[in-house]
Order: structure tokens, then C-alpha cells, then sequence
């Protein structure tokens, strides 16, 4: 019987935010065995040979063109099964994605103690972002220990009527992984120059703009109108425009479309973890529409706009580094302009800011989880 604990993820951004955990969980001599759904799989191999992991079971659910039910009804069933087999002390997962919220129903069905690792994120609408909002309201609802990133998420938790889990404010995990990732780099010339290499089309003259874009909520008109203002901005001579394209066909063909041939806009394959953290430190501003990035690039001082309406992450706005600004082009090239054309305004805005923590909250995650549960 193995009565530690079970990590599950299935994605990227899951695997980068849990990566830290898993590490204090390990040195706290705490058994852990890693699940991967294979939700995205070739991303997700980067982030395990960058952190020197590997998973025990991989639950191979991807399959082509498949539905939201589909994916959740076999990640439901394939945790359930891992449960029965290991018999852990309690599964963790991590923010709101189908895996999440899916292996967390299999927990609660199985009667096994859930930890929610970056919970208590809201913007209050289903629709936005869909379906992660449902997905994290729903992991919520189930979780016995909830591991809230900020005041402001915290705060969200105790608002909610009959919440059965135990809030602790911890900071969040991808702040660990970031400032981890940023200093590998910096202790590693080899590194240094092998991205520095790789990345040979950066101007040293001219404004990196580094842009990321693939949540199910830009498919379609949202990734058109994005699309549209990098057309836009590509036509300045003072920039590089620097889009990481998503493996998801809903994004890569309508981008490829769009903005290949412009000679100020390179798309180039998805980065790994340690590309993107040298790519965030090299950018004058990223427009994202990614949550993750909302959290890191305030970290290292990056300008970032948001391409989205609404988001769940308030407290970067707050600072003055993150701006919500939709996906209308115009006011995307404006706020892009203001930037790069307002020295004062940029002077203001870039610098670093930490509203989701210092670096430690794994440690803390781990150290609560040893105390609280048998393991």
C-alpha cells in the first residue's frame, strides 16, 4: 500500500507549477508517485527532462478532435483506477484544467484526501475563461486542503457557502519554479549560450515583443482580432515579434495563416520551460493571454498585456505591470504603442513586482501536507 501521495497533471503549465512541489515533497522523504494524463504530451516531456522526472503511470487519453466529456470521462476513470491499485494517502493537483478537475472527482468518488494547489482563483463567470472557471470552482468545492496563492484568492474561499476544505495562503508554485528556472540559467554559461543561440533572430536594436496565445476561449474571432493587431504592430520598425505557436490546430493554423511572411514576425515552435524563462527575461513587453505568464512575467519587471476580457488573476493588474486589454486590435496596438513610444510610462511599469509570493511556497505545501495528513 503505498500511503503517499499522488500527483497528477496533464499539461504544460500543471507540470512546470507542481515540479517545485513534487521536489519538497521528495526531500521531505514523502512517496511520491507522478500520474500524467498525456493531455499534452510532447510539452510535457519538456518540463520532465528539464526537472529530471519521470511519471509512474501515463494515462495516454489523448486521442484526435475529441470532446470536453470524452477527455474528462477517461482521465475520471483512469485516476480511479490508479487510486484503486496505489491506495494513496491523498492526490494533489493543480489549478484548473479538465485533468484537475477530473482526477479530483475520481479523489472524492474514491474517498481519498484531495490537495488543490492554486485554488480560490475566480473571475466570477463561467464563460471566462471556459471551461477552467467551472473546472477550479468545481476542484474547490471537493478539496480538503486548499492551497490559495494570494490574500485575494484566500479571501475568495471563505466566501464561499459550505466550502469543505481548509484554506492556507501559501503563495503560488510557479513563482518557485520561475525564480528556479531563472537562476539554473544564470549559474549555466553553456546555457546562457545556447539560448542566446538559439534565439539568434533577436534584434539587439529592437523591441522583443514576445506573444503567447491558445486558450480555448481565443479560438476563433478572439484569435482572428489578436491576429489582426500583430499585423499592426509588425508594421513599426522598431520591433521583433517573437509568437511561440501551440501544438492545438485552433491555434497554430489561424496564426500561420495570418502572420507568416511578415518580416517582423517569427513563429517558431513551441519553447521549453527554461527558452521561455530566457524569452519573458529578453522581452520589452509579452502579450499573453496565458494565466502563468500573468504570474511570472511581473516577477522579472516584463510589461505584460493581457488578451483577455476578464481575469483571475487581479492582483497583477493591480500592481501596474499586467493591463487587461481585451482583443480588440486597436486597443492592443495602442497599449503596445504607449509602452514602447512612453519612455516614462515603460520606466513605471517595469519593474519587479511579487503578488503571488517569494519563492517558497512549495515548501510550505509540503511541510502542511507532512504535518496534516499521514504519509
Amino acid at each position: 500500500m503505498n500511503r503517499g501521495a499522488l500527483v497528477v497533471f496533464g499539461t504544460r503549465p500543471e507540470a512546470i507549477k507542481l515540479m517545485p512541489v513534487i521536489g519538497a515533497l521528495r526531500k521531505a522523504r514523502i512517496a511520491t508517485t507522478l500520474v500524467a494524463t498525456g493531455q499534452h504530451r510532447e510539452l510535457l516531456d519538456q518540463v520532465l527532462s528539464l526537472f529530471g522526472e519521470t511519471v509512474a503511470v501515463d494515462l495516454q487519453v489523448m486521442s484526435e478532435c475529441q470532446s470536453l466529456s470524452t477527455l474528462t470521462a477517461k482521465v475520471l476513470e483512469g485516476v480511479t483506477d490508479v487510486i484503486a491499485r496505489t491506495k494513496p494517502a491523498l492526490v494533489i493537483v493543480h489549478g484548473d484544467t479538465t485533468t484537475a478537475m477530473a482526477a479530483s472527482l475520481a479523489a472524492f468518488y474514491s474517498g481519498t484526501i484531495l490537495a488543490h494547489v492554486e485554488s480560490g482563483l475566480r473571475t466570477f463567470d463561467l464563460d471566462h475563461p471556459w471551461p477552467e472557471e467551472f473546472n477550479r470552482v468545481t476542484i474547490d468545492s471537493l478539496a480538503n486542503y486548499l492551497f490559495a496563492p494570494s490574500e485575494t484568492a484566500a479571501a475568495n474561499l471563505r466566501a464561499t457557502p459550505g466550502l469543505r476544505g481548509q484554506v492556507y495562503v501559501t503563495g503560488n508554485t510557479g513563482i518557485d519554479a520561475v525564480l528556479q528556472m531563472a537562476q539554473r540559467i544564470d549559474e549555466r554559461p553553456e546555457l546562457q549560450r545556447a539560448l542566446a543561440s538559439r534565439y539568434a533572430m533577436i534584434h539587439p536594436h529592437k523591441k522583443l515583443v514576445l506573444v503567447t496565445a491558445h486558450r480555448r476561449e481565443s479560438f476563433g474571432e478572439g484569435l482572428r482580432r489578436i491576429c489582426a493587431a500583430l499585423e499592426l504592430i509588425a508594421r513599426r520598425d522598431d520591433v521583433k515579434i517573437l509568437f511561440p505557436m501551440h501544438l492545438n490546430p485552433n491555434t497554430r493554423e489561424p496564426v500561420v495563416s495570418a502572420l507568416s511572411g511578415l518580416p517582423s514576425v517569427h513563429l517558431i515552435e513551441p519553447t521549453d520551460y527554461a527558452q521561455m524563462v530566457f524569452l519573458m527575461r529578453r522581452a520589452h513587453l509579452i502579450l499573453t493571454d496565458s494565466g502563468g505568464i500573468q504570474e511570472e512575467a511581473p516577477a522579472f519587471g516584463i510589461p505584460t498585456l493581457v488578451m483577455r476580457d476578464v481575469t483571475e488573476r487581479p492582483e497583477a493588474i493591480a500592481t501596474g505591470v499586467a493591463k487587461l486589454v481585451g482583443t480588440d486590435p486597436e486597443t492592443i496596438c495602442n497599449a503596445v504603442d504607449a509602452l514602447i513610444d512612453d519612455a516614462e510610462l515603460y520606466r513605471a511599469t517595469a519593474r519587479p513586482v511579487f503578488p503571488y509570493g517569494d519563492g517558497t511556497a512549495a515548501r510550505k505545501i509540503a511541510r502542511i501536507l507532512q504535518e496534516e495528513v499521514q504519509l
